[in-house]
């Protein structure tokens, strides 16, 4: 029997911590332009060990100001949906496994059936829907699970800890484990280091969760990365990603340095 998109995701997460910390990659879809994009995408894509892909949206409430402006510059150029799965489905094979990042209005309006075919076909394994609560995701989940597509949940550190385990329970590819209150950007920890509550809530989702655990939220050094690497599967780099396209610097070489 093969492997659905989800068992793909879980498994290659947890090929690659036999020997490291995985690196999930941040890009917004159709940034820095509609036209750079797909080259960008490919040579991330070369050395992330997921790509998680963002659907532009004009209020995006889990995103720091980097990301709220490569969405805006997107959205600008008429990016969306349609235009995203159409770019996918003309890349050639990836060694990364993709997932969406995105809001759950453009995704209904697009259609929930329509839209987890499309993306199954496009190579997407799994989607994160920060403003999708689990009591309102059946009928996504369903659409979703028909194509073996994975609703990776996340979590917070302020998620009581019995909704933390039905979180964990039902996620599937993996968990998305937000490191920080707040939104993206700024750096976990700040010049103090990841505190030890932090670590102390990742290793209560890495018990709970029957996936690997990936941690994101203010991944901004390979000094954090060492520090969660034992508390977690993978971590998720996304501003630091967004900002060094913003200033012309190698995308490729900063997650080099972060995948040690």
């Amino acid at each position: 029997m093969s492997r659905t998109p989800a068992q793909k995701l879980a498994d290659a997460l947890r090929a690659v911590r036999r020997e490291r910390v995985a690196v999930v990659a941040f890009l917004t879809a159709g940034f820095p332009t509609r036209e750079r994009f797909r080259d960008e995408l490919l040579a991330v894509a070369a050395e992330a060990d997921v790509v998680e892909i963002g659907v532009p949206f004009t209020d995006p409430m889990a995103d720091g100001v980097t990301i709220q402006r490569s969405s805006e510059v997107a959205l600008a150029q008429g990016v969306n949906l349609s235009w995203i799965l159409d770019t996918l489905k003309s890349l050639p094979p990836l060694k990364a496994q993709l997932v969406f990042m995105g809001y759950f209005n453009p995704m209904l309006a697009y259609g929930l059936p329509r839209l987890a075919q499309d993306a199954a076909e496009a190579g997407i394994c799994g989607f994160i829907v920060p403003d999708l609560p689990i009591e309102e995701s059946a009928e996504f989940e369903q659409a979703l699970g028909a194509h073996g597509v994975a609703m990776i949940r996340m979590v917070t550190p302020v998620t009581p800890p019995a909704r933390l385990e039905q979180l964990c329970r039902t996620a599937q590819g993996f968990v998305y484990a937000v490191s920080m209150t707040g939104t993206t950007g700024r750096s976990v920890g700040g010049d103090a280091g990841v505190p030890q509550e932090t670590l102390d809530y990742l290793d209560r989702v890495r018990q709970l969760a029957g996936v690997p655990v990936c941690a994101g939220f203010g991944i901004r050094g390979p000094a954090q990365v060492a520090a969660l690497a034992p508390h977690v599967d993978g971590v998720v780099v996304g501003s630091a990603l967004i900002e060094a396209m913003e200033k012309g610097e190698s995308t490729v070489e900063l997650l080099r340095r972060l995948r040690g």
